[in-house]
């Protein structure tokens, strides 16, 4: 028990009165700071306006935070906030009811990766028609920046104490205290899973802008590279390394809905297969187009 991570923080940074600041909500804001100016660096590198960047943040915000949301209302709870006009509301709102009738703010409790991923590509969709600036240029460079964030939105899970690994008597497993997490009522080891992806995530971010610079090395010498900005390949990378690893953590995590015991795959391995095959398509493209060119 001596080895075992005894997993209790706070998870506000402060309160001030009744207004309070959580780790996880700060980390989001960490994570989408990180992309900005990760992506702010990667335009002026390649010379794309000032004026076409500035709104891509919004665009980003949004996509993110409203797929994020109905991604887990609808993946994961549809029978909460499908079936009832409470449930509706609190799918739509940051406010949830509480038994003595009055609404609580509450932030949205509930945001699936998945669904963040769906929005986050739509709405890169209508600021490249938008802005007139080429998708794939607009995704490659998203997609370098992706996995920092994610990064840090699993680091807020973490001091959430939330998307917990099974039980588990390996040397490094925390011993969570929340209610979901208790077998018979006392606390267990588990895998810290969200943990596990937070290192994977910030791997993949340096392999994406070890990559990347390999691309300006050879584009330097004016030689055709499948590692260019625009050909796709970036985000067919980003896509795959990310959700390869999802697909197999969930083999370590607890399941976060009732409906997922018992099934071969859960809900998040589901979801991940379509993001893989889209990645590695994309990937595969960017080195005939490679080909071609040289």
């Amino acid at each position: 028990m001596l080895l075992f991570i005894d997993w209790t923080p706070n998870v506000e940074v402060f309160s001030i009165g009744s207004f309070s600041v959580r780790w996880y909500s700060l980390l989001w804001c960490v994570g989408l700071l990180l992309a900005y100016l990760i992506v702010q660096r990667l335009y002026k590198q390649q010379k794309i306006g000032e004026e076409k960047f500035e709104p891509l943040f919004f665009y980003c915000f949004l996509g993110v935070l409203i797929g994020a949301r109905l991604g887990h209302c609808l993946f994961y709870e549809p029978q909460y906030y499908l079936t009832s006009m409470v449930g509706f509301i609190e799918m739509l709102v940051p406010f949830h009811l509480m038994p003595d009738g009055e609404w609580k703010f509450t932030g949205y409790e509930g945001l699936a990766s998945h669904g963040g991923a769906i929005g986050l590509f739509f709405s890169l969709l209508l600021y490249c028609r938008k802005m007139k600036v080429k998708a794939r240029i607009v995704l490659d460079n998203i997609a370098i920046a992706v996995p920092a964030t994610a990064c840090c939105i699993r680091l807020g899970n973490l001091m959430n104490s939330e998307i917990i690994g099974k039980v588990t008597d390996v040397p490094w497993a925390f011993i969570f205290h929340t209610r979901e997490a208790l077998v018979d009522g006392a606390a267990v080891p588990r895998h810290p899973a969200q943990l596990y992806e937070a290192i994977a995530y910030l791997l993949i971010f340096f392999a994406g802008c070890f990559l990347y610079r390999k691309w300006r090395q050879a584009q330097a010498m004016r030689s055709t590279s499948p590692l260019s900005v625009g050909t796709g390949f970036y985000f067919g990378f980003c896509l795959t390394a990310i959700f390869t690893f999802r697909f197999f953590v969930e083999f370590l995590k607890k399941e976060q809905v009732d409906f997922e015991q018992g099934m071969l795959l859960d809900m998040g391995q589901l979801l991940s297969i379509p993001f893989i095959a889209i990645g590695v398509w994309c990937m595969l493209n960017a080195k005939k187009q490679a080909a071609k060119a040289s």
